[in-house]
């Protein structure tokens, strides 16, 4: 892994079309929050694209007063790989940019910094930015976003598997852009995955001898409050989608390592932070996430309607009893 700063682009060179593709269901609030933000951008997108999953509340009206063109889907039809390969597909630019509904821009060089890995170096297929703790981010949750996304920038290659196991691949769609050609030549994303739609390209994207870029110079304000059942669910879904997809630890290896550093961050922060009575509330978390990620690796021979309970993903489980 490279050490990298990345600024806002300059030069006289012609940019590059850029893409913004936006996910939603009923998100009205928080959407008019990033399509403000994306309005105040230096480097402005040259167009916006909302995939709206049948919302019942004001996100399309939201959409439409930004300019956003807005491609309506049913709500049963909506799956993490397939509803943002459509996005990619009717978009229109040479880089694809990827919010969620709730990221928050939190500057006005997000988007020319997110791109200008690209421009720096034509090995770079997918870069993702720096996801800091939203304005009401408890505790537990800041410290995870302090944890995944650090202060320096970085370029990840396949060799750098050997050193980073599974970590390799981490990146997420919450705010991320990839080269169409690459995303293209991986077969976008694939429909059918539980989640981790993001995980899976990257993985592919390294394969095929491109570079990953973490630009930490971009940065959104995005986390959430989970509760501990819901900590448990969630590394469930990673846990199945581990399983599922078992050429990613085949290829780049476990994270067990990654674990007990994210215990040892966790008990200091907490100390530092002077709030010895969230100690325990920690460590009973980390309980949960190992045992919700044990079970999600088991998810073949568990009950369905177990399996079910314990994902985040209901609609998963109702499509996997389709296919």
């Amino acid at each position: 892994m490279v050490p990298h700063a990345y600024g806002a682009e300059c030069g006289d060179r012609p940019q590059a079309t850029i893409s913004v593709i936006i996910p939603t269901r009923n998100g009205a609030e928080t959407l008019r929050e990033l399509l403000a933000g994306l309005r105040l951008q230096g480097r402005q997108p040259d167009e916006i694209v909302v995939i709206d999953s049948a919302s019942t509340d004001t996100t399309v009206q939201v959409a439409h007063e930004y300019g956003a063109t807005v491609v309506p889907i049913p709500l049963a039809e909506f799956d993490h790989g397939g509803t943002r390969t459509l996005g990619a597909t009717i978009a229109r630019g040479e880089f694809l940019v990827f919010f969620t509904q709730d990221a928050l821009p939190a500057g006005r060089h997000l988007l020319a910094r997110l791109v200008a890995p690209f421009d720096a170096d034509g090995a770079i297929g997918m870069s993702y930015g720096r996801q800091l703790p939203a304005f009401d981010a408890d505790l537990l949750a800041a410290h995870l976003r302090q944890f995944n996304y650090p202060e320096q920038s970085a370029v990840r290659s396949f060799d750098d598997r050997t050193r980073y196991g599974l970590g390799t691949v981490f990146a997420s769609n919450s705010c991320a852009a990839y080269r169409r050609e690459v995303l293209a030549e991986v077969g976008y994303f694939p429909k059918g995955l539980i989640f981790g739609e993001d995980t899976w390209v990257a993985g592919k994207v390294l394969q095929r001898g491109k570079k990953i870029a973490y630009v930490a110079e971009a940065a959104v304000y995005h986390s959430h409050n989970y509760q501990p059942y819901e900590e448990l669910q969630r590394y469930f879904d990673i846990g199945v989608l581990h399983r599922s997809q078992s050429w990613l630890i085949e290829t780049y290896g476990s994270s067990t390592g990654r674990g007990l550093t994210y215990l040892r961050s966790g008990l200091r922060y907490v100390r530092q932070q002077g709030c010895s009575s969230a100690m325990g509330d920690f460590m009973v978390r980390v309980a949960l996430k190992w045992i919700g990620y044990q079970l999600g690796r088991r998810y073949r021979i568990l009950p369905r309607s177990l399996a079910e309970r314990l994902s985040l993903h209901k609609n998963w489980w109702v499509e996997l009893s389709g296919r």
